[in-house]
């Protein structure tokens, strides 16, 4: 089978050297892809954003599966114009991508379906969103409604703090919207599944580090890091989420006609009352999707294949037992302005269960230049998380790219409790 990849990232480059091993794969392509993504797949020109053309360069090349990486794409319809052109696709359509297109869409359902979730209100007008907060009081969370790649919530420990985030989403954006949320308290983990519209398979558990610096400070990031599996997402834990939270939001869905298809990817905060749904993604979560791919030893194609085409049941994918670590390695600045175009001199070769995926890359000539804020993925898994990290280190430190920075204290909290 010929599958054409969408996305040019670390997550999409984790699914091309994953989906790489499928025996049953053909030739992968990919758009816009990375000098990463091109030592798996054959990169194409593809204007993303033009569904007709993507649909006719499948139909051109008997494209069998369409695995659709980011969220912009899946938020603006991409799913639903392959679907109506009869292509397989892996994703879900612009409907039900709600889930994470829209933060309100996703409360309103919560509340709908009694799924247990931090008490909100949803604003179009930034001066009611203020005397909400003023009446509130801090800590209080304030998000904005639609995309924000990761950086559209701000957990704010003073009232003149969401003030001010109130006022950024509100500022130049006409129709904006924001959700002001009571501040829950407890350790986050994420749950992740593959679902068919019907049924949803649970598909392995995540940490991953939000915050830019050490100790989990500084401003939100698209991620630093992650580790799997999650040592807090125990089998009742996720058998808990999976009653509680996922299965009633696939029921929800069905009902209002938007069944949903693809990752469901849940951001879950684990309160003294039981697990909350924080957020939805209807992706994999970069850098998540680097340490799922890592462990994942069952073939993806027909798994992916089975949520655009069939049925998820029955299914049942084999895990290595071996936990993965993921390092982000970001351009100085990030998540705040940062220069482009630095050369990233020399990558370190890779051994076994050690991958270095490209996340914000390109060639300009024979130089590998780092093109985003996120740039390399460094990932090792080993027997232990500590074993893994110190492997995840040795190449974060075999790197030589100046302008580049890590966190140092990836999985912190796996660590500590494995002594």
């Amino acid at each position: 089978m010929d599958v054409l990849l969408i996305g040019s990232g670390g997550r999409e480059h984790a699914l091309a050297w994953k989906l790489r091993q499928s025996p049953m794969l053909g030739r992968l392509f990919a758009a816009p892809g990375n000098p990463g993504i091109a030592a798996e797949a054959e990169i194409v020109d593809l204007d993303v954003e033009d569904h007709d053309a993507v649909a006719a360069f499948c139909r051109d090349r008997a494209i069998g599966l369409v695995v659709v990486g980011p969220e912009v794409p899946l938020v603006a319809g991409l799913a639903d114009a392959l679907t109506s052109a009869g292509i397989a696709v892996f994703g879900p359509s612009a409907a039900a991508a709600r889930l994470e297109g829209s933060k309100g869409f996703t409360k309103d359902l919560c509340t709908l379906k009694d799924i247990p979730t931090a008490r909100y209100r949803r604003f179009t007008d930034a001066s009611n969103a203020a005397d909400y907060v003023r009446a509130e009081g801090a800590p209080i969370v304030v998000k904005a409604d639609g995309l924000a790649a990761g950086k559209g919530v701000t957990v704010a420990s003073s009232v003149e703090e969401a003030l001010a985030a109130i006022d950024d989403c509100f500022a130049g954006a006409p129709g904006a919207e924001v959700v002001v949320e009571e501040c829950m308290s407890g350790p986050e983990a994420s749950l992740f599944c593959i679902c068919d519209g019907e049924d949803a398979l649970v598909f392995g558990t995540a940490e991953d580090h939000k915050r830019a610096f050490d100790g989990d400070r500084g401003p939100n990031t698209g991620g630093m890091g992650a580790y799997s599996p999650s040592g807090l997402m125990t089998p009742e834990m996720v058998e808990r989420a999976m009653r509680e939270i996922v299965r009633p939001t696939l029921a929800g869905m069905r009902e209002q006609g938007s069944p949903f298809r693809g990752v469901l990817y849940a951001g879950l905060m684990l309160t003294e009352g039981g697990p909350k749904l924080i957020e939805y993604n209807v992706r994999f979560g970069d850098p998540e999707c680097q340490v799922l791919m890592m462990r994942l030893e069952s073939d993806l194609l027909p798994i992916l294949l089975a949520s655009a085409t069939g049925s998820v049941a029955g299914l049942e994918p084999q895990w290595s037992a071996d936990p993965a670590v993921t390092v982000v390695l970001a351009s100085e600045g990030y998540p705040g302005a940062y220069r482009k175009g630095t050369q990233i001199r020399h990558l370190p070769a890779t051994g076994a269960d050690e991958t270095i995926f490209h996340a914000g890359t390109s060639r300009e000539g024979d130089r590998l230049v780092a093109t985003g804020g996120r740039v390399l993925n460094v990932t090792a898994r080993a027997a232990d998380v500590a074993s893994a990290r110190e492997r995840a280190y040795a190449l974060v430190d075999a790197v030589d790219w100046p302008e580049g920075f890590c966190r140092r204290d990836i999985a912190h909290r796996a660590v500590g409790s494995e002594r």
